[in-house]
């Protein structure tokens, strides 16, 4: 074997280490570009998750009333008036409480608050690069209790009975994937 052999399966030639340089600093900033859109669509999981978990607590909190008896509109109307995180086991970190005719500036971004004047549930977003707000232009999402009521079977039109409890948006929105 020759010095010039040995001398080139040492180690890189400068050519060879500037491309691999180049790769890894065009992989770095195609990652960095990403990282909003990660952080958006978790900061997404994460609100759905306490919506879902919002949905299923007034499912159970409507069952509870039932199997108490109250059956008459009144006391079954409660849960559209009632404070949603009040219904969890566990409310999230990210709660900051009840105001009175809130801003969205009330609370700081990514947190959730209720409003006391419109009985909704507000989550003010934090990442907010693909999100198209409703009609009121904010970068918040409104939820209430939606209640649905049918005629009771083989009653008048007067008598009505709970069919339906929903947890969703007042004012519709966009949220791109």
């Amino acid at each position: 074997m020759t010095n010039h052999s040995l001398r080139r399966s040492s180690g890189f030639t400068l050519i060879e280490l500037i491309i691999v340089i180049i790769i890894i600093a065009v992989l770095a900033g195609l990652f960095l570009v990403r990282i909003p859109l990660y952080q958006e669509q978790a900061e997404k999981a994460a609100m759905q998750q306490v919506e879902g978990a919002i949905q299923s607590a007034l499912v159970l909190r409507y069952g509870a009333l039932m199997t108490r008896g109250a059956a008459n509109e009144k006391e079954l109307s409660i849960l559209a008036t009632d404070n949603p995180m009040t219904w969890l086991q566990k409310i999230p970190p990210n709660y900051s409480g009840e105001f009175f005719d809130p801003t969205p500036r009330a609370v700081a971004p990514g947190n959730w608050m209720f409003d006391l004047k419109s009985r909704d549930l507000i989550y003010v977003l934090n990442q907010s690069d693909n999100f198209t707000p409703g009609a009121d232009g904010n970068k918040w999402i409104r939820f209430h209790v939606k209640l649905g009521y049918e005629p009771k079977l083989g009653m008048s039109e007067s008598g009505k009975e709970l069919v339906t409890t929903l947890f969703v948006p007042t004012v519709s929105y966009r949220w791109l994937d």
